[in-house]
């Protein structure tokens, strides 16, 4: 369910401002609109000592746990920064020997200072790098050693009493020796090192510098919010949401600061923000929402139980497999032992159960372990199979893999039409006193006619588990639909829907095939846990085979495994938030309801 929000206006005087935001934080209720942007000189400052102390916190993050230090906290991050900074110059540094190294190497063992003494006798010495297959003329004034050569150079040291350039590529002598280079390049490497094992001693002060980010973050918003307040003299206000049914805690806390209040209903214009409050077997789909970062918009319909419904019956298709659903099971119960207590972590693992459950019940009723042959499961794995979906024939007593492809797929369509239908009942159920039911119940109508149109063409006419509907049914069931859509859009004068209306009727029945998707995933997954089993079975389990097979095993089911799991992603959430909420008027642009608190503080809402 979206709560209900209404509009606040809060009005204080100048030396009230400070107590004001302090109770208001404490009340963790409004969801502040500033009044203005936000612009001082003091939240600039508090802006960049958060991304400092982010960084600092991000480094130790990076790195595993150790003891704590017991260093004071607001010596921690500048000893952390510091650190930063020495790493920093040391990679620059150490960025650069390597290249000199690399630059005069060809040349060998020499020391620069004997070249410069030479040049004050007047011998004068350079190094260049010649082409082999570009000869240079060398005038005979200039005497050249080769030191080294390449597939397509050679290095060379070249000496005259007088001043020459030569007609080739001049390597500018080093500062120092290449024995001198690799030896403060050890020394850097080194530094680096010791660096390193010093950041790492801070890796135990995780906690204290994530509280000194949390206590940045919120110096941040209340400066944000001070910031953002509108001004009128010697008044002060601010403007924001807050749930209509917490109402009375801000009357409250007004009559005894002196605060004034207006209280005034959301209108079409305003951007409300959304908090969802949902009974407690819905919470879990909250996970998903959070993953993916949307919530409805506050206008919007609440699809959330919707969305987990169906979310784990795509979960039960997409996977397919009851032995992977127990796996999950297990490992979904070890981590709620080891997060006892955590609470933001159970609606993630709640989530995992209930559409693992799924899985196995749908892998148990089509006979899916492993992609075990049903064939060779034990006779009570086997008794619980359900005919229908793994194409037993009734006269001769086998299983046909086409006849279960094509009732899956059926089962998939009906999936389909039903998801998109509560969608469209939903909406013609709210717009009931509006032409605009019309649209909906339009939409109805033409999504069974295209219903029955997809199982022709996809499954074929002769091959469906139902009676096929004449032509003349189907048209006109798709026909008056496309009527009381267009007489929907008429009467709203949305011509330009008129135009699209053969397009969006295309779309209707792409999306009903779309759903063909949780038969095709299900089908992959079981062919590549076939695949691996046949050539685990094929290497044997004797001897050290039996090492290889196992390897085998866990590897492609392992990969499987991640494969499915990419599936739920791409697949099972895109069908909720994508074909269903199309349908449903689900744009997902809400804001989340984010009141005035800080960072750690839980809602009570």
């Amino acid at each position: 369910m979206i709560v209900k929000m209404k509009k606040l206006t809060l009005l204080c005087t100048r030396s009230q401002q400070d107590a004001t935001l302090e109770k208001l934080r404490a009340l963790k209720v409004v969801h502040i609109e500033h009044v203005q942007a936000p612009s001082s000189g003091k939240l600039e400052e508090a802006r960049n000592h958060l991304l400092y102390v982010q960084r600092a916190q991000e480094v130790l993050r990076a790195r595993p746990d150790t003891d704590p230090t017991g260093k004071d906290a607001d010596q921690l991050v500048d000893a952390v920064w510091k650190l930063l900074e020495t790493e920093k110059q040391l990679q620059e540094q150490l960025q650069g020997l390597k290249h000199e190294i690399e630059r005069i190497s060809p040349f060998g063992e020499f020391d620069p200072r004997d070249l410069k003494k030479l040049q004050a006798e007047g011998v004068y010495a350079k190094l260049y790098k010649l082409s082999l297959k570009e000869p240079c003329e060398i005038p005979d004034s200039v005497a050249i050693e080769e030191i080294s050569r390449d597939k397509t150079d050679r290095y060379v040291f070249a000496v005259s009493r007088e001043m020459f350039t030569l007609p080739a590529h001049e390597i500018r002598l080093p500062d120092r020796s290449l024995s001198r280079l690799q030896r403060h390049l050890e020394k850097t490497e080194k530094g680096l090192e010791e660096t390193e094992a010093e950041l790492q001693s801070y890796a135990g002060d995780k906690a204290l510098v994530d509280k000194i980010a949390d206590a940045a973050a919120d110096k941040v918003t209340y400066l944000e919010t001070q910031a953002g307040m509108g001004t009128d003299s010697a008044i002060v206000y601010l403007k924001g949401f807050y749930p209509a049914d917490r109402e009375s805690e801000i009357e409250t806390a007004a009559a005894e600061y002196g605060w004034g209040l207006t209280f005034e209903d959301v209108t079409d214009e305003d951007e409300a923000p959304t908090l969802l409050r949902n009974p407690k077997w819905v919470k879990p789909i909250q996970a998903v929402l959070d993953v993916i970062g949307v919530v409805p918009g506050y206008k919007e319909l609440d699809v959330s139980a919707i969305f987990l419904i169906f979310l784990s019956i795509f979960f039960a298709f997409l996977i397919g497999d009851a032995g992977y659903g127990l796996l999950f099971i297990g490992l979904t119960l070890f981590g709620k032992v080891k997060t006892k207590g955590n609470e933001a972590a159970q609606p993630g693992l709640n989530l995992l159960l209930i559409m693992s459950t799924c899985c196995v019940i749908f892998g148990g009723l089509t006979g899916n372990y492993f992609g075990i042959p049903t064939e060779s499961l034990p006779a009570p794995l086997q008794a619980i199979t359900n005919d229908f979906m793994t194409g037993l024939s009734t006269e001769t007593g086998l299983r046909d893999p086409d006849v279960a492809a094509n009732n899956i797929m059926f089962i998939c369509f009906v999936i389909g039409a039903v998801h998109i239908t509560i969608a469209h009942v939903w909406n013609f159920i709210r717009k009931i006193n509006s032409v605009s039911c019309l649209s909906d119940l339009g939409w109805i109508l033409s999504t069974w006619g295209l219903f029955f149109l997809v199982l022709e063409m996809v499954i074929g006419a002769d091959a469906i588990p139902i009676p096929m509907m004449s032509k003349n049914i189907l048209g006109g069931m798709v026909g008056s639909g496309a009527l009381l859509i267009l007489i929907s859009l008429l009467a709203k004068k949305e011509f330009f829907g008129l135009v699209t209306l053969a397009l969006d009727l295309i779309n209707n029945f792409v999306d009903i095939i779309s759903y063909v998707r949780l038969y095709a995933v299900g089908a992959a997954s079981l062919a590549i846990a076939v695949a691996f089993n046949e050539m685990a079975l094929g290497m044997g389990f004797k001897g050290l085979a039996s090492l290889g097979a196992a390897l085998i095993l866990f590897l492609g089911h392992g990969l499987n495994i991640i494969l499915c799991a990419m599936g739920i992603l791409v697949h099972g959430i895109r069908l909720n938030t994508l074909e269903f909420s199309g349908h449903a008027g689900v744009e997902w642009g809400g804001i989340h309801y984010n009141p005035f608190k800080k960072k750690n503080e839980t809602l009570n809402n």
